[in-house]
């Protein structure tokens, strides 16, 4: 029953995420955001919440290793989704096509991966008001972050002009007014948070009636299953040609688990969150950077590239990808 509850929840997920791909589009061509800011914020914190619900249930409960595992797995998986959808469409050079100020988005992503990469190996035993050290520092540089990326001068502030030369299929939602559509996109986003804390609660039973560890559960079948809304608004986003939505989707979730990581602190009870978890945790975070520092130089070039070369980044992402998921599980 746990397994049917966990299928049932993954598959309410995907519904709620194509209806919320869908009324962001229409969000982003109908008032004042472009589909970079509607991904980077709106679409990347509503499809984070499964990850937020996940995390905060699995700290409340004492299993450190998947409230953990979720958040730095999640960005393991995003990436591969976007490395994924990048080769699939490699003649399309999706990368190539997104707005360059997502580098602003990618090199955040770094420094805050950096600081979990440097917390897991620092193990710091030290706390203010509650709440850990490593987690406060990076809550404050993802504040910080944020407000300087808002500063930042825009890179290409012709970008969001860029039209896809393919016939773009019509939006099932195209009809709604900005209004009918930002109600839609709040009950989706509620729809999905609703099945994240069924999926947090059935991983945790899972990984004990199976006997897998909470790192395996919390790094790739929870994380998988809680990164599914950004898999499939990537997927929707490209339907309908919004690059830059389908790429900050993705670049803002990832900066926006690495918060839900920090909050996840303060809701764990018996000291620091990142003191209790597993080493194997090590293996996946030192992953995510890799990747991120792969799309961030996909992002970064613009040169005119073949099929094939403009496909070796994206390829060598899918391979750490399988090679984390591997040294993970035999950890």
């Amino acid at each position: 029953m746990v397994f049917v509850i966990f299928i049932l929840a993954a598959a309410l997920t995907v519904f709620a995420s194509i209806k919320l791909s869908q009324y962001a589009d229409v969000i982003s061509s109908k008032t004042a955001m472009g589909g970079m800011m509607v991904g980077t914020l709106l679409l990347a914190g509503a499809t984070s919440l499964p990850e937020v619900s996940t995390s905060f249930s699995a700290a409340a409960i004492g299993n450190a290793d998947i409230a953990v595992g979720n958040m730095i797995g999640s960005n393991l998986f995003n990436l591969f989704i976007l490395a994924g959808f990048d080769f699939l469409l490699r003649r399309r050079q999706i990368l190539n096509r997104a707005s360059r100020n997502n580098i602003y988005t990618a090199l955040l992503g770094i420094l805050l991966t950096v600081l979990v990469v440097m917390a897991l190996l620092l193990r710091l035993d030290t706390q203010i008001l509650g709440v850990g050290l490593d987690a406060l520092l990076i809550a404050v540089t993802y504040i910080i972050g944020m407000v300087v990326i808002n500063k930042l001068p825009s890179l290409d502030p012709e970008a969001e002009a860029i039209v896809e030369s393919e016939e773009e299929p019509e939006n099932p939602s195209a009809s709604l007014s900005p209004k009918a559509a930002i109600v839609r996109f709040i009950i989706a986003a509620l729809v999905i948070l609703a099945a994240g804390t069924a999926l947090s609660i059935t991983g945790d039973q899972i990984a004990i009636i199976t006997g897998i560890g909470s790192s395996f559960i919390g790094s790739f079948l929870i994380a998988a299953a809680t990164s599914l809304p950004e898999a499939i608004s990537v997927f929707i986003a490209l339907r309908l040609s919004n690059v830059n939505m389908a790429v900050g989707a993705i670049l803002g979730s990832n900066i926006f688990n690495m918060i839900i990581l920090a909050l996840s602190d303060p809701v764990y009870t018996a000291g620091p969150i990142m003191l209790d978890v597993s080493g194997a945790n090590m293996i996946i975070a030192v992953g995510v950077l890799i990747m991120s520092l792969l799309a961030l130089f996909s992002l970064y070039r613009k040169e005119s590239a073949t099929t094939l070369s403009y496909a070796i980044p994206s390829v060598i992402i899918l391979i750490v990808y399988f090679a984390a998921s591997y040294l993970n599980f035999t950890y």
